[in-house]
């Protein structure tokens, strides 16, 4: 008998991973290997955000100091990305289930719904961005600006990818288009930047010193760190932890560092320091600004299925794609009444919340259980675990810490930046405080 035919040609099994919540993935679904994951975090580390990111940079640094500062945060944020990846991989759970064993299950709640409120966040940013280009577009080609059109049309596309799942998007769209557009467009921009810049004078441009090199590597290093709560939403789905490692760091770290600097050249080359008309003003830049749109329907759909992924963490018997759909819809809510004009500093609150929160993380999985976590820890029959409650104050303590160094130091000091203050108070509390809180109770067993 013929094989029964599969809907629009895609897996049966690609379409029912969708469908998994907060469990581990079977291995039957942990299918992706290094060129999957190098093709998902190459086209995540790639948009129009990023590209308003780098736009940033600039004049407050020279050029330079923009250049070194985006290598030196895409280098730190990166290996973080990687490693945060590492723990979904290693046992085919999702980010905010990996946060039990640390915080608790309860405890795990809290970043659960700090993360939801952030994955809404970049999820409609995305659609304002698209609508928006899109709009320029249609105003530009037929005389017709159509924002709301576009935000419907632009969310809709988005909440069907999100319900498809990370495995059709990977394989059915990534893999054969999206990939290729990332190519072609960001080839057309290097190759127009560079043929019109004059390196001599960027070479020579100093900043106006609005903006320190350490915040600015906080601007860079905010990218990768926004993806740190929902990494493991996809890596659960890979072959082996070193391979999805590989691939995450590299792809993210060429498209990172490619598009953060086409936004600095961008807006010191050509001549407007609107990033949209900017782009529009290339050779050909309007089909390009097109193709651009079009890849950057993945940044979107990540934010949209991790929120969901995040939700199911504190409420596991709802529905995944009933969550996915309501969540597309609250983007898209958000996106026809919100500006861009607070994006820079909403860069900077994810940096303080989850740069110290993966500290934590860190420092139990890596340093404190040597990268083994048990089936309890991470799915306690009794929703408590071994902690009282199902809360470990220690870790909530230890993330408070992180979050206080980073505030404290972009507050009052500024020359160290953010990033590694937090990182590092966090990781150090928690460690120190939870040796000594099991060798109190250790003393007290006959």
């Amino acid at each position: 008998m013929a094989a029964e035919a599969q809907p629009l040609g895609v897996p049966r099994g690609d379409l029912a991973a969708a469908t998994i919540g907060i469990e581990p993935v079977p291995d039957r679904y942990r299918v992706l290997g290094f060129l999957d994951y190098f093709v998902l975090w190459a086209d995540l580390g790639v948009g129009l955000l990023v590209l308003l990111a780098g736009t940033a940079l600039v004049p407050g640094l020279g050029f330079w100091e923009a250049i070194l500062a985006i290598l030196v945060g895409t280098l730190i944020g990166n290996v973080m990305l990687g490693l945060a990846g590492v723990i979904g991989s290693d046992h085919g759970i999702p980010s905010m289930v990996s946060l039990r064993p640390s915080f608790g299950q309860r405890g795990s709640y809290l970043p659960s719904l700090l993360n939801v409120v952030q994955l809404v966040g970049w999820g409609a940013f995305e659609l304002v961005i698209m609508a928006q280009a899109s709009a320029r577009l249609t105003q530009s080609l037929l005389g017709v600006s159509s924002y709301p059109v576009w935000a419907i049309a632009w969310g809709i596309v988005v909440t069907l990818f999100a319900l498809g799942g990370p495995l059709v998007v990977v394989r059915q769209w990534l893999e054969k288009a999206g990939i290729w557009i990332v190519l072609v467009t960001g080839a057309w921009m290097v190759i127009y930047v560079v043929s019109h810049a004059d390196f001599g004078a960027l070479a020579s441009r100093q900043g106006d010193g609005s903006l320190s090199f350490a915040q600015a590597i906080d601007l860079v290093v905010a990218m990768p760190i926004s993806w740190l709560p929902l990494v493991a939403d996809f890596n659960r789905f890979a072959k082996d932890s070193r391979s999805s490692f590989l691939g995450t760091v590299s792809g993210f770290a060429v498209s990172n560092i490619l598009f953060y600097t086409l936004g600095v050249l961008l807006i010191l080359v050509l001549p407007t320091s609107d990033l949209i008309g900017s782009i529009m003003t290339v050779a050909f830049g309007t089909a390009g600004l097109a193709l651009l749109l079009g890849d950057e329907t993945d940044n979107a759909f990540a934010d949209v299925y991790s929120a969901a992924i995040s939700i199911k963490n504190v409420l596991p018997a709802l529905s995944t794609r009933v969550l996915v759909a309501s969540i597309g819809g609250v983007c898209l809510a958000i996106a026809l009444t919100v500006d861009l004009g607070s994006f820079q500093n909403f860069l900077y609150l994810v940096g303080s919340l989850f740069t110290p929160l993966f500290g934590v993380l860190f420092a139990d999985y890596f340093l404190l259980r040597r990268r083994r976590y048990e089936p309890d820890d991470l799915y306690p029959a009794d929703r408590m675990g071994r902690f009282r409650g199902g809360v470990n104050p220690v870790a909530l303590a230890a993330w408070g810490c992180g979050i206080a160094a980073y505030l404290g130091e972009t507050t009052f000091v500024g020359w160290l930046g953010g990033t590694l203050p937090s990182l590092g108070v966090s990781l150090l509390v928690y460690l120190a405080a939870s040796v000594t809180v099991e060798r109190i109770e250790g003393s007290k067993q006959p």
